[in-house]
């Protein structure tokens, strides 16, 4: 896909769903590594199913300047994460855990195809992961097309849900 267009990206954002979510949050200082599998049912295709697997590493919070938007960079991923950073320097300004500012990189990526319906792959990948109690991994549904819109939108739900953590370690350690 040579380029998307903000509703491409806005459409991934409001259909991804984390339907397993890891049980540790990105650490204040030091560097956090994820483990996924993205579950999206490929497009004009019945009953098949895609999973990628991978990780994604989170670097330690920092501070921002006040033109800190500018410091969000996505190592690793292709074109998609450009057109999301400029949708999200436009839309994403009242989300306040970006006065962070982390750097994102995506590793290891494999896939494969399944035959079976979204549903029933997405429960069997959350069972698994939850038989095998690995407190990193997450299980996302997303958009096959625009799959990593739909990591990028996991990774952020992520540092949300790690600010309150990470703004208390930072106070507690005189740095805010």
């Amino acid at each position: 896909m040579s380029s998307l267009s903000f509703h491409d990206i806005q459409y991934a954002m409001e259909t991804t769903r984390v339907l397993h979510e890891p049980d540790r949050r990105i650490d204040t200082f030091g560097t956090t590594s994820f483990e996924f599998h993205l579950v999206s049912e490929l497009m004009d295709s019945v009953n098949q199913v895609r999973v990628r697997e991978g990780r994604i590493q989170a670097e330690r919070p920092r501070i921002l300047r006040p033109e800190g938007y500018n410091d969000l960079m996505f190592d690793g991923f292709g074109e998609q994460a450009e057109a999301f950073s400029e949708w999200f320097r436009q839309h994403g300004g009242d989300i306040a855990f970006l006065k962070y500012g982390f750097s994102f990189a995506a590793r290891d990526i494999r896939e494969m195809v399944v035959h079976d319906t979204l549903e029933a792959v997405s429960d069997r990948v959350v069972e698994e992961i939850r038989s095998n109690g690995n407190p990193l991994k997450a299980v996302i549904q997303g958009v096959d097309d625009t799959w990593e819109i739909s990591l990028l939108k996991f990774t952020f739900e992520m540092v949300e849900k790690s600010q309150g953590i990470n703004v208390f370690d930072f106070k507690r350690r005189g740095m805010m």
